[in-house]
């Protein structure tokens, strides 16, 4: 591990605890530069500046260094203010219209850190029975959103997309939880039928909102973490959210169901090196989470999965390359699940099957045919990326996709 990631992992501990680091040793610029780079990487830069700005380290740092963070630390919280307050408001206006919405991750992972709108969200996601989305639509128009792709076909799509003209808040408005034709996790669905049943109400910034019951919500915390890391990674803050709740409701989890649903998807390895990281870096108590022997008891080395995670950025998207590569490694899953031999992952990363290319290139459904054009189409758009952006190489997600492919294997996630 670099020096760098050790001081990110002492800064995130401290904050999840609303402590301040206590570094004595002066840092270089370059080292607070990598360290704050890697913050923002992460999306969790407030975190990490509140823990460190005033140590006796930053005291030794030059004067000004430290403002332009500051500034951009303070602007980030206020925007999640911001957007917090408006989601709340957007919510009410929900429930009065008669309809339940679930609200998952973002704001109920927020309420359970030290200082809540520290922790940023992009949007905030939304899950309501799918024969309740016309009457949600309706209230969401009515309220001032609006269709993020006014061209979206919103009766077939799963998730439907809301922002409001003027205003930061994004809305993620779900029929399900998953995608239902991903062949590599839309059956992740089938561990949450009847959820909407099961939801418990919880008290967020003076407001109620409804959510799933702790060992729903636990396990889709998971199963979304799971999610990226079969795409191109997820980043150290999915970790945090996962080990606060546990630490939270671990007395009202079901970890003996959670441990078999796990094992039923192959994740139990994964599951546990999250876990353990959580144990050595972050501030998982094991004890506080009813945490049982069962689990403790699972032998995974975590360093492989602590080092793929703080290369990856916030969702995998540290650079163009590391998105790129989840094409390969979804490949690989999905020919696991259909019984399939591992073939040349990269030969159907860059020839995809047309069901594959449908949601980009709609005319595929009825013209299946034309699949070769819509390969072209691709690898024309693939060769401007790689010529307008920086860290997009073909080569290094071919490097990156294997060797993640290599790190499913080693946490039985893949044979």
């Amino acid at each position: 591990m670099e020096a760098v990631q050790e001081l990110f992992l002492q800064a995130m501990r401290a904050s999840l605890e609303n402590k301040k680091v206590t570094w004595e040793k002066e840092l270089e610029a370059q080292e607070w530069l990598a360290l704050f780079q890697l913050a923002e990487v992460h999306n969790v830069l407030p975190l990490i500046y509140d823990a460190v700005y005033n140590c006796p380290a930053a005291r030794k740092a030059e004067a000004n260094f430290f403002a332009p963070y500051k500034r951009r630390a303070v602007q980030m919280v206020m925007l999640q203010t911001q957007k917090t307050s408006e989601f709340l408001r957007l919510y009410e206006k929900l429930r009065e219209a008669g309809i339940r919405p679930c609200v998952v991750k973002g704001i109920i992972c927020r309420s359970i850190y030290p200082n809540p709108d520290y922790r940023l969200s992009s949007d905030e996601d939304i899950l309501i029975p799918a024969e309740q989305f016309p009457l949600c639509h309706e209230t969401m128009l009515a309220y001032g959103m609006a269709l993020s792709d006014p061209e979206m076909d919103i009766a077939a799509a799963y998730e439907v997309p809301y922002g409001r003209p003027g205003s930061p808040i994004y809305i993620e408005l779900h029929k399900s939880l998953f995608p239902p034709d991903s062949p590599a996790y839309g059956d992740l669905n089938r561990f949450f039928e009847g959820v909407t049943d099961r939801l418990v109400e919880v008290r967020v910034q003076g407001s109620s909102v409804y959510t799933m019951a702790p060992d729903d919500h636990l396990f889709y915390l998971i199963c979304h973490a799971f999610k990226h890391f079969l795409h191109s990674g997820f980043g150290l803050r999915q970790v945090c959210d996962i080990v606060l709740y546990a630490n939270a409701y671990g007395d009202q989890i079901d970890w003996a169901r959670i441990l078999e649903n796990c094992r039923e998807i192959h994740a139990e390895f994964f599951v546990a090196a999250l876990f353990k990281i959580g144990d050595k870096y972050l501030c998982f108590d094991a004890d506080k989470a009813c945490y049982p022997p069962v689990w403790r008891e699972l032998d995974v080395d975590e360093s492989a999965m602590l080092s793929d995670l703080l290369d990856s950025g916030v969702y995998g998207d540290a650079n163009m390359s590391r998105k790129h590569s989840s094409n390969i490694t979804l490949n690989a899953v999905s020919a696991q699940k259909q019984g399939k031999k591992a073939g040349n992952h990269v030969l159907k990363t860059v020839f995809p099957s047309a069901k594959a290319l449908e949601g980009r290139f709609p005319y595929l459904k009825e013209h299946p045919y034309l699949l070769p054009v819509a390969w072209s189409s691709r690898l024309i758009h693939y060769q401007k990326e790689l010529q307008q952006t920086s860290g997009n190489d073909a080569a290094e997600s071919i490097r990156i996709g294997n060797q993640r492919i290599e790190l499913m294997k080693e946490y039985g996630i893949i044979e």
